[in-house]
């Protein structure tokens, strides 16, 4: 368990120090490819579905709460032993519509809206990784972008303050926070991609951009959420951080979006294709 050895710490020092268990974690895996980051793919949409279910699923009966994590259970099995894009999309839409029906409009939305939520995240990240170096230097490209924008956003926010962003979704971010986290997300991903392949797409500060952006927008659909239920923290399994789904927020979402970006100008094979 990642919070032994933390007690007596300070709350940012565990948030560091957290950080950089996972990331060594995450970089290893990514690295390994095939079924070791496949591993990493389900873990993450296993963790955040089960945080998603804690936060959102008083109003859900038992039946569709079981319901969803079988169908999400499938997606993961899926995602490990197949490549096969369609297979894997028709499975996790299928299992999502069939948890709406039968939970019905009061309580079979949020488990559906949460499975995707979970599995098609997890979906990205195994088919951007894929089974090349391509595909490792673009799952490093979406890490770098995003840490980028995740730290330096918390840091110059705090150093700078000022107005907020969205108050009504997050009450502690703030526009000098954002605007510091996508210069820094943006820079991270020309400065990774130039080292790459100095021949890279030069779509990449667009795309860093975009990612950037889009990264802070699922973190502050989580905080939303959150706030919706009244809840502080998705959870408690990470030091310093809370629940997974407060690591990752920004993550899933900027790996959807890299994802929908390159299968569509691309491939949904090789959507890793449009970085380098």
């Amino acid at each position: 368990m990642i919070g032994i050895g933390f007690s007596g710490l300070s709350n940012l020092q565990k948030r560091i120090l957290s950080a950089i268990v996972l990331i060594i974690i995450a970089v290893v895996l990514t690295s390994l490819g095939g079924f070791a980051f496949g591993i990493l793919a389900c873990a993450i949409g296993l963790s955040v579905f089960y945080e998603w279910q804690l936060i959102s699923f008083q109003r859900s009966t038992s039946v569709t709460r079981g319901l969803a994590w079988v169908c999400l259970i499938c997606v993961m099995v899926v995602l490990l032993f197949t490549q096969d894009v369609l297979t894997m999309i028709s499975v996790l839409v299928g299992g999502a519509a069939l948890v709406a029906a039968i939970g019905g409009r009061a309580n079979g939305y949020w488990p559906a809206f949460g499975l995707f939520y979970a599995g098609f995240p997890a979906i990205a990240l195994t088919l951007l990784r894929g089974d090349t170096g391509d595909g490792f230097a673009a799952i490093l490209f979406l890490f770098a972008v995003v840490w980028a924008t995740d730290i330096f956003a918390f840091f110059n926010g705090r150093a700078l303050g000022g107005p907020k962003l969205a108050p009504r979704f997050s009450p502690n971010k703030t526009w000098s926070g954002a605007i510091g986290g996508a210069a820094a997300g943006v820079a991270a991903g020309v400065g990774f991609a130039a080292f790459i392949t100095p021949a890279g797409s030069v779509s990449v500060p667009l795309i860093a951009l975009l990612l950037s952006i889009i990264a802070q927008i699922g973190d502050l659909g989580e905080s939303w959420v959150k706030r919706r239920f009244g809840i502080k923290d998705s959870g408690q399994l990470i030091p310093g951080h809370g629940g997974v789904m407060d690591r990752v927020d920004g993550l899933v979402a900027a790996a959807a979006l890299l994802y929908v970006i390159g299968a569509i100008l691309v491939t949904p094979e090789t959507p890793y294709d449009i970085l380098f």
